[in-house]
C-alpha cells in the first residue's frame, strides 16, 4: 500500500481507467442514522459508491489502492441544503440585475455559487426557484461539464397574480404584462394544474410555491395568504401525478395553514406560525424549513440606507428577527426539522451557519447534522442513497478538523469533500 497525493490520484485514474479502491481513515466518523459518534474507522470507497464501513484503520492489498489520512478529522456524509438559489447572490444592486443580466451572465455567475456550495460541505441541494438556468445547471452539474452539488430543482417558482413570485413585480406598467402558467403565475384551479404540467415539460424535480407575501419582493405585503386552498390541492395533486413533492414559502399563519392541509411536503421560513399550525404540520406529516441564516441577514441588511427598495425595509424589519425565535417554538414541539438556509439571501458558501443558529435555538448539535442528511434524503426519496456513510450508498462524504457534536462552529469550516467518490477538496 502506497500514500500518494489525490493529484496523482485523479489524474492516475483518469488515464488508467483502473479501478482502485480509496480507503478514507477517520479518526472520528458520524453514524447519522444512530446518532453516534463512532472513532478510528475505516470507509473503503470503489468509484462512486461505499463498499464497506469497518472498524479500525483497515488497508487494502492491492498496491494500487490509495489510502486518504483523515484520522485528525470527524467524518459524515455529504450536507443537504433543502433551500438554496443558486442562480444569485444578495447585492445591492440585485433588483436592477434582471433588467440587466442576459441568462448567460447568470448561468456563469450561478458556476461560482455552485462550487463554493460544494466546497461547503453541500453535495446535494434543493434550488427553489430562479428563471430557469437553474434547470440548466443541474444538467451541467450531472452529465460533468462542471463542478457543483448534485441539484434537485423546482425550477420557477408559483405565485399568484401581484404574489411572492410574480417576475413582473415592480415592473413599470409597460413591462408588466400578464403573465400566466407559463411564466408561473397561478389564478385559478386550471391554472395551477397548468403550471405544474409547464414545470415537468421544462425539466424542475419538484415544485415551490409562494403561498403567503414574501420579504424580498416588490410588494407591500410579506405575509398575506396568495393562493387559495383549492389552488394549493390542485398543485399538490398534480405534482404528485408527475412524481414531484411541494414546498411552500410562506410567512404568514393563514397560508401556511391552507399550504399543509393542501398537501405540500415543507414550509420554507414559517415565521409567523401558530402552536395550531405547529399541531397540524405534525398531523400532516409536513416538515419545517427554517432559514434562520436568511433571516438574520434581510434584518441586517435592511438596516443598510439603499441596499434594499423601501417597500422590502420594513418587511425584512418585521420577519427577520422572529424566525429564529419560531424555530425554537417548532422544534419543542416536535415537528420535523429539514435542513435549509435560503443561501443567494446571503453569499453561497456560507450555508453550515444555519448549524450553529439551529443549536442556538435549542436543537442538539447531532439532531441538526442528522436534519441535514438523513431526514432531508428522506424528503428527496434518497435516503438509500445518500445521507448516510454505510455500505452501498453514494460516496458523499466530508470532513471538520473538529468534532461538531462539541464544536458546531467547525461546520463552517469544511475540510474535506469528496462527491461520488471524487475528492474535490483536500
Amino acid at each position: 500500500m502506497k500514500k500518494i497525493s489525490l493529484i496523482v490520484l485523479l489524474l492516475s485514474l483518469s488515464l488508467s481507467g483502473i479501478s482502485q479502491n480509496t480507503y478514507l481513515h477517520c479518526g472520528k466518523l458520524i453514524d447519522t442514522q444512530k446518532g453516534k459518534v463512532l472513532t478510528e474507522m475505516t470507509v473503503v470507497v470503489l468509484k462512486d459508491k461505499i463498499v464497506s464501513v469497518e472498524t479500525g484503520y483497515v488497508s487494502g492489498q492491492n498496491s494500487d489502492d490509495v489510502i486518504i489520512d483523515l484520522k485528525t478529522k470527524t467524518v459524515m456524509p455529504g450536507l443537504i441544503d433543502m433551500h438554496v438559489h443558486i442562480e444569485h447572490e444578495t447585492n445591492p444592486k440585485r433588483y436592477i440585475q434582471k433588467y440587466t443580466l442576459n441568462d448567460a451572465d447568470v448561468a456563469f455567475n450561478s458556476l461560482r455559487f455552485a462550487k463554493v456550495t460544494l466546497d461547503a460541505g453541500f453535495t446535494t441541494v434543493r434550488d427553489l426557484g430562479g428563471s430557469g438556468v437553474n434547470i440548466s445547471l443541474r444538467n451541467a452539474i450531472n452529465s460533468g461539464k462542471v463542478v457543483g452539488p448534485r441539484i434537485f430543482t423546482a425550477g420557477k417558482a408559483l405565485a399568484s397574480t401581484g404574489g411572492h413570485a410574480d417576475p413582473t413585480n415592480g415592473n413599470r406598467k409597460e413591462l408588466i404584462g400578464n403573465p400566466g402558467p407559463k411564466e408561473g403565475v397561478v389564478n385559478s384551479i386550471e391554472d395551477a394544474k397548468k403550471a405544474v404540467r409547464q414545470r415537468y415539460k421544462n425539466g424542475a424535480d419538484c415544485i415551490k410555491i409562494t403561498a403567503t407575501g414574501g420579504v424580498l419582493s416588490v410588494a407591500k405585503s410579506g405575509s398575506n395568504p396568495q393562493f387559495t386552498l383549492e389552488e394549493v390541492k390542485a398543485i399538490c395533486e398534480t405534482a404528485k401525478d408527475y412524481g414531484m413533492h411541494v414546498a411552500a414559502h410562506a410567512h404568514g399563519d393563514e397560508g401556511i395553514q391552507r399550504a399543509i392541509i393542501g398537501g405540500i411536503k415543507t414550509v420554507e421560513h414559517g415565521t409567523l406560525m401558530s402552536e395550531e399550525t405547529m399541531e397540524l404540520m405534525k398531523k400532516y406529516d409536513a416538515y419545517y424549513v427554517p432559514t434562520i441564516t436568511a433571516g438574520k441577514e434581510v434584518e441586517g441588511k435592511a438596516k443598510i440606507k439603499g441596499f434594499y427598495p423601501e417597500i422590502v425595509v420594513p418587511k425584512a424589519l418585521a420577519i427577520g428577527p422572529q424566525i429564529q425565535k419560531t424555530f425554537a417554538k417548532a422544534y419543542k414541539k416536535g415537528v420535523g426539522i429539514a435542513f435549509g438556509t435560503d443561501a443567494g439571501v446571503f453569499k453561497h458558501g456560507e450555508n453550515a451557519k444555519e448549524f450553529g443558529f439551529m443549536v442556538e435555538a435549542g436543537m442538539p448539535a447531532m439532531e441538526t447534522i442528522q436534519s441535514a442528511t438523513i431526514t432531508n434524503a428522506k424528503i428527496l426519496e434518497m435516503d438509500d442513497k445518500i445521507g448516510q456513510i454505510k455500505a452501498g450508498f453514494i460516496a458523499d462524504i466530508v470532513a471538520t478538523n473538529d468534532d461538531p457534536t462539541q464544536h458546531i462552529s467547525t461546520m463552517e469550516q469544511v475540510v474535506f469533500v469528496m462527491k461520488e467518490g471524487k475528492v474535490y477538496k483536500e
